[in-house]
């Protein structure tokens, strides 16, 4: 498939710039004019969607925070402790439960006291929301 993209120039371009300019057409496979071409929403957010969304993207927009979620949802079982996860970090103990916290109270972790010790997991549900919220349904899609 071929498609055509008309280039405007701008009117102070001379005619040795003009000559310079590619003029070859851009070539596309059938995928590439699809993601290209098509929106990848339905429609936009509303703003009751937005402000769901808003703060767990700001909890996640921390490196140590994600990271920490891609650890806890690796985990065997799982589930994870604190003192499971201080190793992966060059952080105090505090710290680290600290941003725990943080994606526990946004609703991003579930966590469970046995004795002495804290176990985080996942919360799946809030992040398949996430996910639909900010994916989104692609057009022609059977979600």
């Amino acid at each position: 498939m071929v498609i055509y993209i008309p280039v405007k120039f701008a009117a102070h371009i001379g005619n040795c710039q003009h000559r310079g300019v590619s003029k070859s057409l851009l070539e596309l496979t059938p995928v590439q004019t699809v993601a290209c071409c098509q929106p990848l929403m339905r429609e936009p957010l509303s703003v009751a969607q937005a402000e769901r969304v808003a703060p767990l993207l700001k909890a996640l927009a921390d490196p140590v925070r994600l990271r920490l979620l891609s650890l806890v949802a690796a985990h065997a079982g799982g589930e994870a402790c604190v003192c499971d996860l201080a190793d992966a970090f060059d952080l105090t103990q505090p710290t680290i439960s600290h941003h725990l916290k943080v994606l526990h109270e946004i609703g991003l972790l579930h966590r469970t006291k046995r004795g002495v010790w804290v176990y985080y997991s996942v919360r799946t549900d809030t992040l398949t929301d996430l996910a639909a919220l900010i994916g989104g349904t692609l057009p022609g899609s059977a979600r």
